[in-house]
């Protein structure tokens, strides 16, 4: 069993966990995770807080009770319900949040995923949501959509923190990365603070394989494949895209681009790597940690994963993943008829939206029950 006391020393890599529930919080889970698993910083989701009220809901019944006195809008119910959960996971971080000087000890909470393609509405949700959680060390969570990175632009103007969530390709990473720097050259221009402004962008890895694998599988089947030149290519999509995802973020943010911004004390948008628990248990079940772990970076990993990753991983500082090799997967799954940042990037895009909104929709229910 690994000591991950020493992990972002020995990597340069973050680890946050992806799990939000008031009974972590009370059952001093959050705490030893923190103590002795290394993480710094929670991620949260709508099908996370679902899974947390469902499974410990005698921690919310009291809360639940009063504010169906207070309200009757079942969202409204929900927000200060979870508000408390925020604030607590907030306040255990606030210290590492400030020994860090804002790099970690952050809470994520996502605004409705029935807002992803309303800028406006999320723009407003993300004020409310900062509002009642009350805390410095809040990150709002938006989606990469066309409406969601508008307004990711507008809270970095704004002086927000956000997570930008459910990337699946590199055309999406590059607008939000672009985003973020319009946004941040806006909240400097009026001389703040720019260690005011936080942010990450999740790239989720485990999904791309998954749906990848299902196409390479098919294409394997039919009449006169190269079956083993196709099934060859299996379970690597996702590091490829992590590969040129890395070579992207070095190439703005230590580069011509934003090297203004970062002598003024500017801070990157760092890749935070999320879906990193294995789908396939054909796979490693560290394929998603191991590969990725690359400094100036954050891994947001499951309960699973992490007590996978104390137990067994290979922790030791890692060069950038090879980019030539991970454009030439590109271009053989091109060949194929199966586009990264075309109809996969999108399709997982539109596939994340509507699980977070079934996800948000059994969360009300339960608001509601």
């Amino acid at each position: 069993m690994h000591d991950l006391s020493t992990y972002t020393t020995v990597t340069g890599q973050s680890l946050w966990l992806d799990n939000l529930s008031r009974a972590h919080v009370l059952e001093g889970r959050l705490k030893h995770a923190m103590t002795h698993l290394g993480i710094r910083g929670v991620t949260s989701n709508p099908s996370i807080l679902d899974k947390a009220l469902r499974e410990s809901h005698a921690y919310y019944r009291a809360d639940l009770r009063n504010l169906r006195l207070d309200y009757t809008d079942l969202e409204t119910i929900y927000e200060h319900l979870i508000a408390r959960d925020v604030q607590m996971a907030c306040d255990l971080l606030a210290p590492l949040w400030e020994e860090s000087l804002g790099i970690d000890g952050y809470v994520s909470w996502e605004v409705s995923p029935a807002l992803a393609h309303d800028a406006d509405a999320t723009l407003a949700a993300a004020a409310r949501l900062r509002l009642l959680a009350g805390r410095d060390n809040l990150m709002i969570k938006v989606p990469a959509t066309e409406a969601g990175v508008h307004a990711f632009e507008e809270l970095t103007a704004r002086g927000y923190k956000v997570n930008v969530t459910l990337i699946f390709g590199l055309e999406q990473l590059r607008a939000v990365f672009e985003a973020h720097v319009r946004g941040l050259r806006r909240w400097m221009a009026h001389s703040h603070d720019p260690l005011a402004v936080r942010s990450v962008a999740s790239v989720f890895l485990s999904r791309v394989d998954t749906l990848v694998d299902n196409q390479l599988n098919a294409l394997a089947s039919t009449a006169g494949a190269d079956q083993v030149a196709i099934m060859a290519l299996r379970g690597k999509a996702a590091l490829a895209l992590a590969a040129q995802a890395y070579a992207l973020y070095q190439s703005i943010y230590h580069g011509e681009a934003f090297a203004d911004l970062l002598e003024l004390g500017a801070r990157p948008q760092n890749l935070l790597w999320a879906s990193t628990a294995t789908k396939n248990p054909a796979y490693s079940d560290l394929l998603y940690v191991e590969d990725v772990m690359l400094p100036e970076t954050i891994n947001t990993l499951p309960d699973a994963t992490l007590s996978a990753l104390a137990d067994h991983a290979e922790i030791k500082p890692r060069h950038a993943p090879a980019l030539d090799a991970a454009q030439a997967h590109f271009a053989a799954l091109a060949a194929l008829g199966i586009e990264m940042d075309g109809a996969v990037a999108n399709g997982l895009q539109s596939d994340g939206l509507s699980l977070f909104q079934q996800g948000f929709d059994a969360l009300l229910k339960q608001v509601n029950s």
